[in-house]
């Protein structure tokens, strides 16, 4: 890869944690005007709009067949479907600040998972890291005490679910970015959220008879505006800007750039959400950023160690 491709997979990279980092304040808005399902099923709804249309229009060619659909599908279980359904439900017992430090626990994950159907190796270094980042999301928690209740731990643990999930998206994307364009993924991707989501709403309210209710936020300015955030910004472009730095960058090294919405997250959540962040907090996502840092950053270390060992032991040429 040249220099200006690798370039262009960073910028993207960075300006998908960008986008990220506010999305967890938009869901917590979204989610006080809607259900959980049916604000993800709306936001959906507005990202295949936002593809369908040029599509339609021919101004973007596609080129996939239904070999191609059934090839992606168990993709697109991972993310979008188990993604943001965690998400969202696991937002609705949580703080987006919590959001945002849970999610610097993906790369993490991603190096689990990549060492299990990858088969990549990690170094003495990278291991203790993931012991650090582990334990400042353990530390976190415990230090909440009893302000951890049942729907709290909950809360938290379908937010590291999520994480799960969209790792093993990173780890599992990377062959199939390599033969599919950016596009071509990206609107398999978003049909099958669209689908998926409206479907499971329109059939629960169906049974409940309570169809009013999936209509009835569309009435609130405010969640209309984080619907189309969620849905323009953090969907679909997020979806595109990931499918081309998968393609470029190693899973584990693109990982790293998540954590950059770690800290805005936070600070989101604190001056437009009024959320109080405590001293162990702070500690805790220096702990889990530092982890991480370590895992993408310290990959040759050993290596280095190596060959300086092998140097002061090497005999002397007479």
């Amino acid at each position: 890869m040249n220099s200006e491709s690798k370039g262009k997979a960073y910028a993207a990279a960075v300006l998908y944690a960008l986008i990220i980092s506010f999305s967890f304040l938009f869901v917590k808005l979204a989610l006080t005007v809607s259900e959980p399902m049916d604000a993800i099923a709306h936001r959906f709804t507005v990202s295949f709009v936002a593809i369908g249309i040029p599509v339609l229009l021919g101004w973007i060619k596609l080129n996939i067949g239904w070999k191609d659909i059934l090839r992606i599908l168990p993709l697109s279980l991972l993310y979008p479907a188990m993604f943001f359904s965690l998400q969202v439900f696991g937002l609705r017992y949580s703080s987006s600040s919590e959001g945002g430090i849970i999610q610097a626990t993906v790369p993490i994950f991603t190096m689990v998972l990549a060492s299990l159907f990858l088969k990549e190796r990690s170094n003495g270094w990278q291991k203790l890291s993931v012991v650090l980042s582990v334990g400042g999301v353990m530390y976190i928690f415990l230090m909440q005490g009893a302000s951890l209740e049942g729907s709290h731990v909950q809360g938290i643990s379908l937010l590291l679910l999520s994480c799960v999930s969209f790792a093993g998206y990173s780890v599992l994307a990377r062959p199939l970015s390599r033969q599919y364009k950016p596009m071509d993924l990206s609107f398999i991707m978003l049909t099958i959220g669209f689908l998926f989501f409206n479907g499971v709403s329109l059939v629960k309210h169906g049974l409940e008879g309570s169809m009013d209710k999936f209509v009835e936020p569309l009435s609130s300015p405010l969640f209309i505006v984080s619907v189309l955030y969620l849905g323009i910004f953090a969907a679909l472009f997020t979806t595109l800007l990931l499918s081309y730095a998968v393609s470029k960058l190693e899973a584990s090294k693109l990982s790293v750039f998540g954590n950059l919405s770690t800290l805005i997250s936070m600070a989101a959540g604190v001056v437009f959400l009024d959320e109080t962040l405590h001293y162990y907090h702070w500690i805790g996502a220096v702990m889990i950023v530092a982890g991480v840092l370590g895992v993408n950053f310290l990959d040759n270390a050993g290596q280095r160690t190596e060959m300086s060992v092998k140097t002061r032991n090497k005999p002397l040429s007479s």
